[in-house]
């Protein structure tokens, strides 16, 4: 039987709500084999996972999700198999950390105007120690609040990029740069669900098709090794073009289920899987750290 590969979890290190061990844990209930902690701008929760996945019995990956930007919009960017002490990437990843302080409270600040009992303290109160901050800890809130029903609609109205009202960015490296701090620091750069119908990709319809190759193309050239192409926010139509445009380009293909935890996006470990020859690939490029192999 066919090993069971997923390639993007995260945990109370960055913005799920379980711990590495937990994370872990659900993804060998859900028949997980090989499994990555993917948690934003931050490797802290790698020698827990590291640890469960020992004793599980499973493979461990080391990975990372940066955040980035394109043309101005955020995305991200997974990284396979980095050096967590190469300095660059501790560089990018630190000021992406420090400033969503910045953004957080901003945030909190804008909806409480609004929104009575959203103060900093309340929404504090669901953050864990050293995790990253971000707007999955704002929707716990609303919904502890019941000004939403679930985080997902928290996401959808209040907390949307497309609400002046409330939202504020942050500071991220270009994809581009991204690119480069994952590559020198010895990874494996995978663009995270780039086609989506309700988050910034590339699924624009002010672009036409040969451009959108070209974007690829030029991400190519940067050293993108991969496309994270099932995924459940990628459009239908977006997997069928990734998928072409990972054909043209002769890159990786993954598979996840970008698990967040009980509670979050309503997705179980091994919703959607990497093929294991695609992860024979990565294993082939990375240098910046090491498999664990079960």
């Amino acid at each position: 039987m066919a090993q069971r590969i997923d390639l993007h979890l995260h945990s109370t290190c960055s913005d799920g709500v379980e711990s590495p061990t937990h994370v872990m844990e659900v993804a060998k209930a859900q028949g997980i084999d090989v499994a990555a902690l993917t948690d934003h701008d931050t490797t802290s929760g790698w020698d827990e996972a590291r640890a469960a996945c020992a004793r599980l019995g499973m493979t461990w990956v080391p990975g990372i999700e940066f955040s980035a930007s394109l043309d101005g919009d955020s995305v991200h960017l997974l990284g396979y198999l980095v050096n967590p002490e190469d300095p660059d990437l501790l560089e990018e990843a630190g000021k992406t950390r420090d400033d969503r302080v910045w953004r957080f409270e901003t945030m909190v600040d804008k909806i409480n105007a609004d929104i009575d009992g959203l103060s900093r303290d309340f929404v504090y109160s669901f953050h864990t120690e050293g995790a990253t901050l971000g707007r999955p800890t704002i929707a716990r809130a609303l919904v502890d609040l019941g000004v939403v029903a679930s985080v997902s609609e928290a996401f959808e109205e209040i907390l949307a990029p497309e609400n002046d009202r409330y939202f504020v960015g942050h500071y991220a490296p270009t994809i581009e740069r991204a690119i480069e701090v994952v590559v020198g620091a010895g990874g494996v750069p995978v663009f995270a669900h780039p086609w989506t119908a309700d988050r910034a990709s590339l699924a624009r319809p002010d672009l036409t098709d040969s451009e959108i190759d070209a974007k690829f193309g030029a991400l190519v050239d940067r050293g993108l090794a991969g496309l994270e192409v099932h995924h459940e926010e990628n459009t239908p139509f977006g997997r069928e073009r990734l998928a072409a445009i990972a054909a043209q380009f002769d890159l990786i293909i993954t598979g996840s289920s970008d698990y967040h935890g009980e509670g979050m996006k309503p997705v179980l470990p091994g919703a959607h899987t990497t093929a294991p020859a695609m992860f024979e690939r990565i294993a082939a490029a990375g240098t910046g750290s090491e498999i664990v192999w079960a």
